[in-house]
């Protein structure tokens, strides 16, 4: 609707007078001039000039046209008039399509005009709106009605959109103040007994239209009620609950608390029935209400307070408006700690049951935190302005207790959460025993070779003393198994069998070839020369070599 607004101009066309052929007498008759078109609400004005003075008794009539017809209609409160204006209702026409309007001269012949061409909802005028007052003691209260008929074709969609500019003097006084209203008001802090006097217009901002004021109106207020109203209320946060408190002059009465959807008091109609009874702020005797936080969604509210002393009450408080985003509820937050030997790093979070409300994470915030030794009741106070920081300067091997709340940075709000959880962490060692270990771990890697050295060199020293190796002569040698016997423990090679050596004289060594005998078959066998004389200077051995010799003859035998 906007955009064709924007997108679509008042549309003018001035239609150069023609000269008409001769009517009847030989008089001519141009076309009327400068049509012009008033429009204030649902109310059309149409206006020309005559374009010849000198002929007389004649009579003018307009029609319209809309886009959707090629023919065009009769305005009846415009036909047959002799001067030189009509008004008449706004027909029922698209108030944002182009509409059209002519003016004929009537006399003998007549002259049809098509002088103008517009768009009824561009040209218009906001009217006046519809005033009725009450009085109270201290207060008015003002009823509007939207500028316009109450069926207004004009203004159907835009009843709800209109502001209201007040403005309101004391009848005795020049002093005036200027308010925005809504449709149903109230104008505080006046004076019992006292004659004021007002006016109010409308405008909409889009388009931009502003209208004309009403004709005022005066009222007297009342005498002062007995039982004073509830003043001076305000709205804060304690203990992640609101609170709304107020001031009154009696003792002995009790309150009741109501909230309104401020969008309730656009609407034309009277929202008197729409307030809203807080739960556990009835039949009060304090001064003060409290509520919890999911009481009020996201959105503008209006809360006002009532005293009552058995049958008497009186007026209802001036409202205050209350937006939970603005006085938001700022949680503790949770701390993770991570400690060092002579420090502790801290990580503050929001909680997670704010993740879906409007509150801290998204606002500027400080943190307090309080930190204490575990055997000790000497508290350190911490200001931090980021959420990520180091306490430096601890005790190694020490536990240290630190907890922490959320300030509001605002000058405007001093809000702040109440304290986190108590959360314990204890510090590392120190930086001289960490000194010392990795000393210890480097001497370690650096003395590895040399020990592993000595220690061979000892291990093979001793394997030589107590465990000498034997190894057999070349010729025995060839016999034993080719795997050499690494270890006792491991598998050995094949089962050797009996070897035998016979000395058949002392000349000549016999050596068996192979050893193996299968159902009893004879095994070829060698002999080689001895290379020794047998001669020996001692008897005694010659003779003990010869008995043994003969000894083994005949063992072999």
């Amino acid at each position: 609707m906007l955009a064709l607004l924007g997108a679509t101009a008042l549309v003018l066309v001035a239609w150069t007078p023609r000269v008409l052929p001769a009517a009847g007498g030989g008089i001519n008759l141009n076309c009327s001039q400068n049509l012009e078109v008033n429009i204030i609400d649902d109310s059309v004005t149409l206006k020309w000039n005559r374009s010849h003075e000198s002929v007389r008794n004649t009579t003018f009539s307009a029609d319209y046209k809309i886009p959707e017809t090629d023919n065009w209609i009769r305005l009846p409160e415009c036909q047959h008039v002799t001067g030189t204006e009509c008004s008449f209702p706004l027909p029922p026409v698209n108030v944002f399509e182009e509409t059209k309007f002519r003016v004929k001269a009537e006399q003998g012949n007549t002259s049809w005009c098509e002088a103008i061409s517009l768009i009824p909802f561009a040209k218009v005028q906001i009217g006046p709106p519809g005033v009725r007052l009450e009085a109270e003691d201290k207060a008015i209260i003002v009823n509007l009605s939207s500028p316009g008929t109450k069926d207004s074709i004009m203004w159907a969609l835009e009843s709800s959109s209109f502001l209201y500019s007040l403005v309101i003097w004391n009848n005795s006084s020049v002093e005036e103040r200027t308010e925005t209203v809504y449709p149903r008001d109230k104008i505080y802090k006046l004076s019992p007994e006292t004659t004021y006097c007002l006016k109010v217009k409308a405008k909409i901002l889009a388009p931009r239209k502003v209208g004309v004021y009403s004709p005022v109106y005066c009222i007297n207020t009342t005498v002062e009620n007995k039982l004073l109203r509830p003043e001076n209320l305000d709205v804060s946060v304690k203990n992640q609950r609101y609170v709304l408190k107020w001031d009154h002059a009696f003792a002995n009465v009790t309150f009741r608390v109501q909230w309104l959807h401020a969008f309730s008091k656009r609407n034309p109609e009277s929202h008197s029935y729409k307030w809203k009874q807080i739960t556990d702020c009835e039949n009060l005797k304090t001064t003060h209400c409290v509520f919890p936080p999911n009481l009020f969604p996201r959105g503008n509210y209006y809360l006002r307070v009532q005293a009552s002393d058995g049958n008497s009450t009186s007026f209802w408080s001036e409202e205050t408006k209350f937006n939970p985003e603005r006085i938001p509820i700022i949680h503790p937050p949770v701390i993770n700690v991570k400690s060092t030997s002579d420090s502790l790093h801290i990580y503050i979070g929001a909680p997670e049951e704010s993740e879906n409300k409007p509150m801290s994470q998204h606002l500027p915030l400080s943190y307090e935190i309080i930190l204490w030794k575990n055997t000790s009741h000497a508290e350190r106070n911490i200001l931090e302005d980021k959420s990520d920081f180091t306490i430096p300067d601890l005790q190694p091997l020490t536990t240290y207790c630190l907890k922490a709340r959320a300030h509001l940075v605002d000058k405007k709000q001093k809000e702040s959460s109440i304290f986190s959880d108590v959360v314990c962490e204890k510090t590392k060692p120190g930086n001289t025993s960490k000194s010392w270990l990795i000393a210890g771990i480097c001497i370690a890697l650096f003395a590895l070779p040399a020990v592993m050295y000595i220690g061979k060199v000892l291990l093979k020293g001793i394997s030589y003393v107590f465990f000498p190796s034997v190894k057999p002569s070349s010729t025995i040698d060839k016999y034993f198994c080719e795997r050499p016997l690494e270890n006792l423990l491991l598998s050995t090679c094949e089962e050797q069998t009996e070897k035998c050596f016979i000395i058949k004289n002392e000349n000549t060594v016999i050596t068996v070839e192979e050893t193996d005998q299968i159902d009893g078959d004879y095994k070829a066998y060698s002999s080689q020369s001895s290379q020794d004389s047998g001669n020996y200077s001692n008897e005694d051995e010659n003779s003990g070599s010869k008995l043994s010799e003969d000894h083994l003859d005949q063992e072999t035998v």
